[in-house]
């Protein structure tokens, strides 16, 4: 038998559903697999791990004319429950996303949110297809329910009004595709699916428009990746670990879809782990027991072999450090070695760049690390150290060595925080950040990295001589010296009280004694600000002979003041401040070029 034989069968296409957390995912694939069972086909929809396989009979009744069978070769659809609410298209399948095709959940009246714009990201970087089912149509004011009628031939038992209203919902989710440089229309307006996404109106509680997205789905899996469903049957198996589960019996198993080839019992495999590629064997194979057997004591049963596209779950010893997103590759009669290099190979793929300083960041995937790091990187905060899992004490013992303060931080995506860790944090000087929203969790970090600068800012700036000019008005010499008492204006800045003051000799400062006090209509004050009139006393000079009525002083400004009220305050400091600084800098810089830079 030549290996040709081998590629000519299509393996199920891998189907994600993803978006925001309560628009509709879990009850959308709840009323298709529901759906599949009340078709009286209960037997022929199987549950795997994580996953549901929709044979293309039961897809062709649930659909009726949309669907016929005889012009597809593809054997179903396998729909992946996406773990916890996180888009977890970005597990992988050697380098490309995990799942073929995505289906984008989005609620008609919610239109985007948060992990909307998360889950476009996400499959606009891993180029994976998808079509948008608009959810949620039958709470359209005065909608007529059509139980699990396509949608076109819903629409036509709806009222007028109630057809336009929501007509402009979905020319709205439309305006927000293309918003995100995607152009899409009404599934059956779109001409070419490779240049258009299709929008399908559907209804996750009266199935209306389920056949539509059933039908989309096969249609576009059909025509465009039938090539890449073309497998090697007998093949050694590639998958990608879903989750790591502790199961009673069984210890630490792995959730795994498997993509290609065929996993047997007692087989040889290389798993992704935390630290290096784990070699271990395949114990038991385990898939959920068929839905009428469900009463029964055990959740699971044995199987021999489990074929792509599949989910399953493998027990093997020493998984404990298996990674979810990560490879799981049969070696079957090829070196180890080879496998374990393909393995790292892969996980190499997903590395993050890491830096001397920077902050932890916790994942709960291998992808959605990828994801963290990526946007990270956009919002140019460093990363000191990057892994998948929760967090735990060492990563507060590493958070804690961060040179600067502000990466003594910890940023967790969808993973729980240790109760020993727990402790830990209230003693550390580390500031922990949870989101299930990654951008969500990078805002909430910037915001805290700019409050912690806006207040040393002003703790700086309360210590920090403030710039002023001020002229000694005519007729205000109140007392001639010991200390000198006159009348002055403030031209720009902020006079101080305390501060050392002086007037420039060509462009040498000549500093004329101290303030040791400040008086407006009689009242002591700290400070006075540009435009006000007010009597101040001089430590040093004689006015006469040191100074003269009519003269323009400065507020003396120690070099490394300057500097920092140049280089770091300046967005802080007030307008007339700024002029003060620029003229005394200016003068200072006549004869010195570098002085205060």
């Amino acid at each position: 038998m030549t290996d040709d034989t081998h590629t000519d069968t299509l393996r199920t296409p891998i189907v994600a559903v993803l978006g925001h957390v309560d628009h509709g995912k879990t009850s959308l694939l709840d009323k298709i697999r529901g759906s599949a069972v009340s078709e009286g086909e209960a037997g022929a929809i199987t549950q795997h791990i994580g996953a549901t396989d929709i044979p293309l009979a039961t897809i062709s009744t649930m659909a009726g004319e949309l669907v016929d069978p005889d012009d597809f070769d593809l054997p179903g659809l396998l729909f992946i429950d996406t773990p916890g609410h996180h888009s977890f298209s970005t597990l992988r399948a050697r380098g490309g996303a995990l799942a073929d095709i995505a289906v984008l959940v989005v609620d008609v009246n919610d239109g985007f949110q948060p992990q909307t714009e998360e889950a476009i990201d996400i499959l606009r970087r891993t180029g994976t297809p998808f079509v948008v089912a608009a959810n949620k149509v039958d709470t359209t004011p005065g909608w007529n329910p059509q139980e699990g009628e396509p949608i076109q031939r819903s629409l036509e038992a709806q009222s007028e009004r109630a057809e336009s209203m929501l007509n402009e919902k979905l020319y709205e989710i439309i305006g927000q595709l293309s918003d995100a440089g995607f152009s899409a229309d009404l599934y059956w307006r779109v001409q070419d699916f490779q240049k258009n996404i299709g929008v399908v109106p559907v209804s996750a509680l009266t199935a209306e428009g389920i056949p539509d997205l059933l039908a989309v789905l096969m249609g576009l899996s059909q025509r465009f990746m039938r090539e890449e469903m073309a497998i090697d049957v007998f093949g050694p198996g590639e998958g990608t670990v879903l989750e790591v589960k502790d199961e009673r019996g069984f210890g630490a198993t792995i959730d795994t879809v498997v993509y290609d080839g065929v996993v047997k019992n007692g087989d040889r495999i290389v798993v992704g782990g935390q630290n290096d590629p784990i070699v271990t064997e395949v114990r038991a194979l385990l898939q959920p027991r068929p839905l009428e057997e469900i009463r029964t004591e055990k959740k699971f049963e044995k199987v021999a072999e489990v074929g792509a596209a599949a989910g399953v779950k493998i027990a093997a010893p020493d998984l404990d450090d298996a990674m979810a997103g990560a490879p799981v590759r049969v070696v079957r009669d090829r070196p180890v070695e080879e496998v374990i290099a393909e393995v790292k190979a892969e996980l190499a793929e997903i590395e993050v760049d890491t830096a001397e300083d920077g902050v932890v960041i916790k994942a709960d995937t291998l992808g959605s690390l990828e994801a963290m790091a990526n946007a990270l990187r956009e919002a140019e905060v460093p990363i000191l150290r990057a892994e998948v899992g929760d967090i735990a004490p060492r990563d507060i013992a590493v958070a804690e060595t961060a040179n600067q303060e502000e990466h003594k931080a910890i940023l967790g995506f969808n993973v729980d925080l240790l109760a020993n860790a727990e402790r830990e944090l209230e003693s550390a000087d580390v500031k922990l950040f949870t989101n299930d929203v990654i951008y969500q969790l990078i805002e909430d970090y910037e915001t805290y990295v700019e409050e912690r600068k806006r207040a040393q800012q002003e703790t700086v700036l309360d210590k920090v001589v403030r710039p002023a000019r001020f002229r000694i008005l005519p007729d205000h010499t109140f007392r001639q010296n010991d200390p000198a008492v006159v009348g002055v204006e403030v031209i720009s800045g902020t006079l101080q009280n305390n501060r050392n003051v002086g007037y420039f000799e060509g462009n040498e400062f000549e500093r004329v004694g101290g303030l040791s006090g400040i008086q407006k209509q009689g009242e002591d004050v700290d400070e006075a600000r540009a435009g006000e009139r007010v009597s101040i006393a001089i430590d040093g000079p004689t006015v006469g002979r040191d100074i003269a009525e009519g003269d323009t002083l400065w507020t003396e400004l120690p070099e490394k003041h300057a500097k920092i009220l140049e280089q770091e305050l300046r967005e802080e400091i007030t307008a007339d401040e700024r002029e003060a600084l620029s003229g005394y800098l200016d003068t200072r810089r006549k004869r010195d070029p570098f002085w205060g830079k």
